[in-house]
């Protein structure tokens, strides 16, 4: 289970989000990245950040440390901005925090250099997640001490909004054309070869466990959150056995940038974490 922490402040909204995500200060003296049950996307945005999030650290990936956030309701009264007045409101109780990184810088592919290994490894998890938020346009990656680190999963297993569809997202494809590392020629065949086996039932167990209770009572169509856990279990587990065949690296969109090897830095090599 996921460690709870108790918000005790909190200090400011961070809008570039659709959800608007807040920075607070926890009862551990931990800074976080709040995501709020009332926001707009509700608490399937917040299953996905658990589940994706959970999954990535588990395959070697780098993502924020996650936990449970309580929010009283007493944080939100002297808040003098309307709109986040009235989402602290509605999300009191339950939500969730992502360790905040600080002096962490946005990705820039003309600064930092990722290596095919690496690139194929995050190209292949967002795969598997169907995780339609990691373009170029809005790379949600950050590098924070000379690595790179993944955050914002709560677009990840669209297939949660429309059950109906949920078996057919494991033979779902997936275009990484505009993939923030495209450019980079990711070697999706060696992580794939690397990353599928790690995906078992057991792993998925344990990550579906970190998952609340209250965010999957009362799902339609499910008596249980334990009928819940299962589908996603199934469909991820599924998924991992064959998306390496359904991804497709072609040609980025006309406004986006090339994606040929070298394109970065002429051919020339690029040290990682940043140019000199």
């Amino acid at each position: 289970m996921l460690p709870e922490v108790a918000a005790t402040r909190y200090v400011t909204p961070l809008r570039e989000g659709g959800s608007l995500p807040g920075l607070v200060e926890g009862d551990d003296l931990g800074t976080y990245v709040m995501k709020f049950t009332g926001a707009g996307q509700g608490r399937k945005s917040l299953v996905a950040e658990v589940v994706s999030g959970s999954l990535a650290r588990r395959l070697g990936l780098r993502v924020p440390d996650l936990v449970r956030l309580q929010l009283d309701p007493a944080i939100g009264r002297g808040e003098p901005d309307q709109e986040v007045q009235q989402l602290l409101s509605a999300s009191t109780g339950l939500n969730l925090g992502m360790d905040y990184l600080p002096g962490s810088l946005g990705f820039d592919p003309l600064a930092y250099r990722v290596t095919a290994a690496e690139a194929g490894e995050v190209v292949w998890f967002d795969a598997l997640v169907q995780n339609a938020d990691r373009s170029w346009r809005n790379p949600n990656l950050l590098v924070w001490h000379g690595d790179l680190w993944l955050i914002d999963h709560g677009a990840t297993l669209v297939w949660h909004h429309s059950w109906a569809g949920a078996a057919a997202a494991a033979e779902r494809p997936y275009d990484a054309s505009d993939h923030a590392l495209a450019p980079f020629g990711p070697d999706v065949t060696a992580a794939a070869g690397r990353l599928a086996p790690l995906v078992t039932e057991r792993l998925l167990t344990e990550v579906l466990a970190e998952v609340p209770d209250e965010w999957l009572t009362g799902e339609p169509g499910f008596t249980s959150p334990h009928a819940v856990r299962a589908v996603y279990a199934e469909v991820l587990l599924a998924r991992a056995a064959g998306v390496r065949d359904r991804i497709t690296v072609g040609p980025p969109t006309e406004d986006g940038p090339s994606r040929a090897p070298g394109w970065l830095t002429g051919g020339l090599p690029l040290p990682r974490g940043g140019a000199e």
